[in-house]
């Protein structure tokens, strides 16, 4: 007689691209999350997975929806960051038209069928909601350290990420192209990155939920009388934060390639502060020394990724109530007057400026007006501000 070995069915994915979803009876605010966007960095799923399994067991009165999506599956699957390339890098306005475009069958790399799954889900969330879209990319570093927000700076990300008793990095987002919030952002939503700690710290996740509960509150789907989560939720995230400062602005970003050969020294975390001088890292070429006195941010401990470092300053509350003011009169009209500034020909909400006239005015003057992203571009800088600043596209 013949025995049949029964046929091993391959173990189920840890991960699904839609981790949950809550929706409540009343029209409201959609609160999108997106977890795992690298592949080593899972604390923003587990905090999601926590939060939509207490709302489902509390049920409680709820305007809108709460969405959980993970990002790059593969590299979950197996915990890299990514496998062909960087997931939150490639949202240009480009590769995202080629990928709406291409059938699936004709992607080239893994993290293309990832782009068009992620890409297809947050179409398909943001297309249902009954209200005003809040977006939330949940993070972790390779390097420890307290939790942090950054932001697109427009006033109506400020708005939400003031509400976070953690602290606000400005700049970071515009220094990096194709990054999954800038994309986002361009349509209109309201946009917030949360780094939560080091990616192996069971503290990360507590992190997490902390800052979709906060989330959850200011966008207006809950009441703090009906969800005592979210005022435990801002009390502790404002004691893992209660010794580091509350607003930074970008200041430089270390770019790295496999060639490089870059090693941080070991020991650094986020917000150290450095002295202009000081030896932190090296490459091939050797010691690498920071440029300017500030304050370290995401230094590389990993073996995958293409910033080095970051180096932010503090700012003064001042300089964002001016510029608030600025914008609220829509100030940034005034930019074509500059001397060696032109309006961009082809790009709106765009500027190019002289680089040898730019000299005789500081550069802050057009942050406080919203243009934050710049580009070297031969003998001119290319700078540009986020279109939503003031107002959704539908108000």
């Amino acid at each position: 007689m013949t025995t049949l070995t029964p046929e091993i069915e391959p173990s189920p994915p840890r991960f699904e691209r839609i981790l949950g979803s809550f929706r409540g009876d009343a029209p409201g605010p959609s609160v999108v999350c997106v977890g795992g966007i690298h592949g080593n960095e899972v604390s923003g799923i587990h905090a999601l997975r926590r939060v939509l399994r207490l709302l489902e067991k509390r049920r409680p009165p709820f305007r809108g929806e709460l969405v959980g999506i993970a990002g790059n599956l593969s590299a979950l699957e197996r915990g890299d960051r990514y496998l062909a390339e960087d997931l939150n890098r490639v949202w240009t306005p480009e590769r995202i038209e080629a990928v709406r475009e291409l059938a699936p069958d004709h992607f080239t790399t893994i993290e293309h069928e990832e782009m068009w799954g992620l890409l297809s889900a947050l179409d398909d969330a943001f297309a249902r909601s009954r209200g005003e879209c809040f977006f939330l990319d949940l993070h972790t570093s390779s390097a420890s350290g307290g939790p942090f927000v950054l932001l697109g700076d427009t006033i109506r990300n400020r708005r939400l990420a003031f509400k976070f008793p953690a602290p606000v990095i400005l700049g970071l987002e515009e220094t990096i192209d194709g990054v999954l919030l800038e994309y986002v952002n361009s349509l209109g939503h309201v946009t917030l990155g949360f780094e939560a700690g080091q990616h192996d710290d069971p503290v990360s996740i507590d992190n997490q939920e902390s800052a979709i509960w906060i989330g959850l509150l200011h966008a207006g789907c809950v009441d703090a009388k009906d969800v005592p989560e979210a005022t435990a939720a801002r009390n502790r995230l404002s004691r893992n934060t209660r010794d580091l400062p509350r607003v930074l602005e970008l200041r430089y970003r270390r770019p790295v390639s496999p060639d490089d050969d870059f090693v941080m020294r070991p020991g650094f975390q986020n917000f150290q502060p450095v002295t202009a001088g000081e030896v932190i890292a090296k490459d091939r070429h050797g010691d690498v020394a920071v440029r300017e006195t500030g304050r370290l941010l995401l230094p590389l401990y990993q073996g995958k990724g293409s910033d080095g470092y970051f180096l932010a300053r503090d700012v003064r509350p001042f300089w964002l109530w001016v510029s608030s003011v600025l914008r609220h009169l829509h100030a940034h009209h005034l930019v074509r007057i500059l001397p060696g500034v032109w309006r961009h020909p082809k790009t709106p909400d765009t500027f190019v400026v002289n680089r040898r006239v730019a000299r005789w005015f500081p550069m802050q003057i057009l942050h406080l007006l919203g243009f934050r992203k710049v580009r070297e571009e031969g003998d001119t800088l290319t700078v540009s501000r986020r279109r939503y600043d003031l107002k959704s596209p539908g108000a």
